[in-house]
C-alpha cells in the first residue's frame, strides 16, 4: 500500500524584539508596532516537530530559531493537511500575506 504524503503549513509566534531587526522591518513596511510577529512555513513534517527542528537548528530559519516562542495553531490548523507541496507553498504565501495585511510582522520564504 502506498501512503500519500501530506504537507502542513504552520505559524510560529516570534518574540516582539524581532521587529527591531532591520531586515525583518524592511520586509514588513506595514507592520503595526506592538502587533504580533510570526514566522510562516510549510513542511512535510507535522508542525510540532518542525517547530522543534527550528529551535534545534535543523534546517531552521534564523528568526524561528532565535526568536520562536510557540506554535499558533489558531492561525493555521484549518489549512492542514495539504495534499501537495505546491499547494502547501501557495497556502504558505497566501497566509503570510493575509497576516501582513492585518498588521502582523511576518517572515516567510
Amino acid at each position: 500500500m502506498v501512503t500519500k504524503k501530506k504537507y502542513f503549513v504552520y505559524v510560529i509566534e516570534l518574540e516582539p524584539k524581532v521587529a527591531e531587526v532591520k531586515k525583518f522591518r524592511t520586509r514588513n513596511p506595514h507592520y503595526i508596532k506592538g502587533n504580533t510577529c510570526v514566522y510562516v512555513g510549510q513542511s512535510i513534517r507535522k508542525p510540532s516537530l518542525r517547530m522543534e527542528q527550528h529551535k534545534e537548528g535543523y534546517k531552521s530559519n534564523v528568526y524561528a530559531k532565535n526568536f520562536g516562542l510557540v506554535l499558533r495553531p489558531d492561525l493555521f490548523e484549518k489549512y492542514n493537511p495539504i495534499p501537495t507541496r505546491k499547494d502547501a507553498e501557495e497556502i504558505e504565501a497566501m497566509l503570510a500575506r493575509q497576516l501582513q495585511k492585518k498588521g502582523y510582522g511576518v517572515w516567510f520564504n
